[in-house]
Order: structure tokens, then sequence, then C-alpha cells
């Protein structure tokens, strides 16, 4: 389990990036690298960390479930994941 305001400043980031996307967009179209210079720095979305939904761990991530490998075999092996189970043969 990550640090409550590590989780709290990446929450905060997905939100700017959300904010300042269709303005970022627009001025990378255009050109204007002076005004992109000028959005914030957490507004673009290199600075994004993918982290596990539950624990926030940001090792191991599996993208498909957005979830660390451990978060993901706790869920599958109680069955919490649809269409996944433990092999065997």
């Amino acid at each position: 389990m990550s640090k409550k305001s590590i989780v709290a400043r990446q929450t905060k980031r997905v939100a700017m990036v959300a904010k300042f996307a269709e303005k970022r967009a627009s001025l990378k179209e255009a050109g204007d690298y002076a005004a992109l210079d000028k959005l914030p720095k957490n507004a673009s979305p290199v600075r994004l960390k993918n982290r596990c939904q539950i624990s926030g761990r940001p090792r191991g991530y599996m993208r498909y479930f957005g979830l660390s490998r451990i978060m993901f075999r706790d869920m599958a092996l109680n069955g919490l994941i649809p269409g996944v189970k433990k092999a065997s043969w």
C-alpha cells in the first residue's frame, strides 16, 4: 500500500491532464510551443504513472486490469475477476 499522499497527488495529476487535454491538443496542432510551455507541468500526460486502482502500487502494474500483480492474484483467487481462473494442467 503506497502512501495516501502519493495516491492523492496522482489523482490530482489525472484531473489536471483531463482539464487541459483539449487546450493542449489545439496548441500542439497550431505549433504554439511558447503557449504550451506556459501550461502547468502536471497538465502533461507524460507525468502520469500507472498505479494500481486499489493499493496504489506503481510496480507490477497490469494495464489490462488496472491492478498490480499482487491485487490481481488476490482478486483472481477469490473469483472477483470474471473469466480469470488459476491454470492447472
